[in-house]
């Protein structure tokens, strides 16, 4: 008797990497796909990742971290308030958030740029948990090019390569189309995960939620 053909389906994760809770939404959306792999041995998953830029007009070079943090939330105790409480959520999954050594808030343009290029030859997922790593523990500047082609090359694409790519103003415009075309589907905080184009699940929810959400669309498309 002849196998069945895995089912399939596209998991949009519209993200930024300056978001804290993006980071918290990775590692919850690692364990659905645990839980779904469990009940759903047959189902193949493609992840795409899709950007959204939370300040778009933090300049290129960055803004310094805090003071704006400050000016956004009305003080260093609202600030301090809300670092406990990420830091609280991200625990449980093993994120050692580290704010504390955040100089600057990147413009993320040039980060999205280099996970367009990577999704061009495979899965994303590891360098994008690595820019998160990057961003949230190390106080890497993420709109530095160069701090992302060392990144890149840590993950195993070629540094020149990348190097190269992100000095150019290759595939900048598409990145904001694809921003933009996110907003206008009715994504307006992230993460938000969108489940075969039918299906969306604003926030870095539990993971069940997720299952469940992936499950009804599989029910809305049965196999064939």
């Amino acid at each position: 008797m002849p196998n069945n053909p895995p089912r399939q389906l596209t998991l949009e994760i519209v993200s930024d990497l300056v978001c804290p809770w993006c980071f918290i939404g990775l590692r919850r959306l690692d364990i659905a796909m645990a839980m779904l792999g469990q009940k759903h041995p047959d189902l193949e998953i493609s992840q795409r990742w899709r950007p959204f830029f939370l300040n778009p007009d933090t300049p290129l070079e960055g803004e310094p971290y805090l003071p704006f943090l400050i000016n956004k939330f009305g003080s260093e105790a609202a600030v301090e308030a809300l670092f406990q409480r990420v830091r609280d959520a991200g625990t449980p999954y093993g994120i050692d958030y580290r704010f504390e050594d955040i100089r600057l808030r990147a413009n993320t343009l040039h980060a999205h740029r280099l996970i367009h290029r990577a999704q061009q030859q495979g899965d994303a997922r590891p360098l994008v948990e690595r820019l998160f790593v990057g961003q949230f523990q190390l106080g890497e500047h993420l709109g530095d090019p160069a701090v992302l082609a060392n990144i890149a090359e840590e993950c195993g694409y070629p540094r020149g390569d990348i190097a190269n790519y992100l000095a150019s103003d290759s595939d900048s415009e598409l990145v904001r189309t694809m921003e933009r075309e996110s907003r206008t589907w009715g994504v307006r905080a992230v993460p938000t995960f969108i489940v075969d184009r039918r299906i969306m699940v604003p926030g870095a929810e539990d993971p069940a939620i997720l299952v469940a959400a992936i499950e009804q669309a599989l029910q809305a498309s049965p196999a064939a």
